[in-house]
Order: structure tokens, then sequence, then C-alpha cells
């Protein structure tokens, strides 16, 4: 059996705070956005990865849950202040309308591709061993099989791997490995897939094709989960900081 490391809360039901920010349109309904995602997790993540969650329409952060934030980009003004954690210091992810947009990408399968990593690890900090001795895997649920999707409410959500794909015990075609079956074996990067792995002492990537690297290497990664794993200590929201920047922005 393969060791994993880190933390989970999958006892928990964790309430998300689901709240927009963006000035860029989102290309779907909020509200409609919301409702697939909550179905997203109960029919589909909740019963593979026991990660169950209510997501809540909000204004802003709310005290006590966890928080999924639309913004425009990552150096959209108070962008910055959002830092890495709620002002509570729970797991918070972001989506960058502007930013999805441009790459050509849809923000219900960026947020939906954000919400199942967060759900299974919401610490950003669980990793494992795998097929080479000298490098641990981190465990990216989406990240694998980046850009396929299916309907959710008529909605496109992401793909998303199973726990056997963790675990390279198990032989090729034997287990589901993913939502959509894709994946054949265990740490099998689809065409369009990544994986952050820790090797030489630093965290870096793999990915499942030339072209994907080069469009990778073009993205802008701040804020991502794959950058928050290269900190050693992550900052909570400031929300008066957040206030002060949106309103100077404003002016």
């Amino acid at each position: 059996m393969r060791s994993r490391f880190g933390s989970s809360t999958q006892a928990e039901c964790p309430t998300i705070a689901c709240f927009n920010k963006a000035i860029t349109p989102l290309g779907v309904d909020f509200d409609a956005l919301i409702a697939a995602l909550q179905v997203y997790v109960d029919k589909h993540v909740a019963p593979v990865w026991g990660t169950p969650a209510k997501l809540v329409k909000t204004k802003g952060f709310r005290k006590g849950a966890w928080a999924l934030v639309f913004l425009d980009k990552a150096d959209s003004p108070g962008a910055e202040a959002y830092h890495d954690l709620t002002p509570d210091g729970l797991p918070e992810s972001k989506v960058f309308v502007k930013s999805t947009l441009r790459n050509k990408d849809l923000v219900s399968v960026s947020a939906s591709h954000e919400l199942v990593e967060m759900l299974v690890d919401p610490a950003t900090n669980m990793m494992t061993t795998g097929p080479h001795a000298r490098r641990i895997y981190a465990y990216e649920s989406a990240d694998p099989v980046e850009d396929l999707s299916f309907k959710v409410n008529g909605i496109l959500m992401s793909n998303f791997v199973y726990p056997a794909y963790f675990e390279d015990f198990h032989k090729h075609g034997s287990m589901q490995f993913d939502h959509m079956k894709k994946v054949k074996e265990p740490f099998q990067l689809l065409p369009n897939g990544y994986q952050s792995v820790f090797r030489n002492n630093k965290w870096s990537e793999m990915w499942g094709s030339v072209r994907k690297e080069k469009r990778f290497k073009k993205e802008d990664r701040r804020g991502h989960r794959s950058e928050l794993r290269k900190k050693r200590t992550l900052k909570r929201a400031n929300p008066a900081e957040i206030e002060r920047l949106e309103a100077k922005a404003r002016k």
C-alpha cells in the first residue's frame, strides 16, 4: 500500500460561500452555475470521494464557511488581498474569469475544476508516492484530466480522477480511474492534463503532451493551487484591504 500524507476534512460537510466579484460576464447565469455545481458535488463527486458540501450564494466571505471566489484576474483591484485562505483560515479557491475566457476555457469547467480539487485536498498539502521512486505526486483530482468535461443541468463541468488513480498497484484497465472513463491506468496523464510533482527538492510539473506544456507556460498561474504548494506559509484574506483596494479602483 502506498503512503499518503496530508490532512483531510472528508468527515465534514462544509458550507462553501460562492461570490462573484468579476466585472467580466461569466458566460453562464451565476445562480444556474451554483445549482449545477451543487448537483456536481452531490451526484458525482461526493459518492466517489466522500466529500459532501453545501454551496451558497453570498456577497462575500461568510464566517465559518469555505469560499469559491470569482475574480477577473490575479492582478485585479483587491485580488491580491484575497491571498490563499478565507479570513477564518479556511480553504479558498479562486476562479479568474477574464483569464479563463482569454485561454478559451469555460468558467463553469474552471469553477468545477477548482471546486473538486478543494474538496479532495482542502489544505493543498496531500501527496502520495507513485510509479517513480524519487517523485512525490500532488493529490490534485482534476489536473491529470484537464479540459475534459461533461454536462450537469446542461452546464459543462470538469472531469476528475477517482481514488484508484493514485494507487499504482492497480493493473491497466482493471478499475475506473476517472469519472469519464478516459484514463486506463494509475497516474496516466491525458494529452491536455498535467501533474505537480516534488522532485529534486522542489515542486515542478509533468505534462501530458508538448502542446500542453507550451500552453501551460503561457498562462498566468498566480493564485492557482499549483503555486500554493510552493509557498512555505499560506496567508488569510484581508477583507479591509480588499474593500480599500476595490474602493480605490472605483474612483
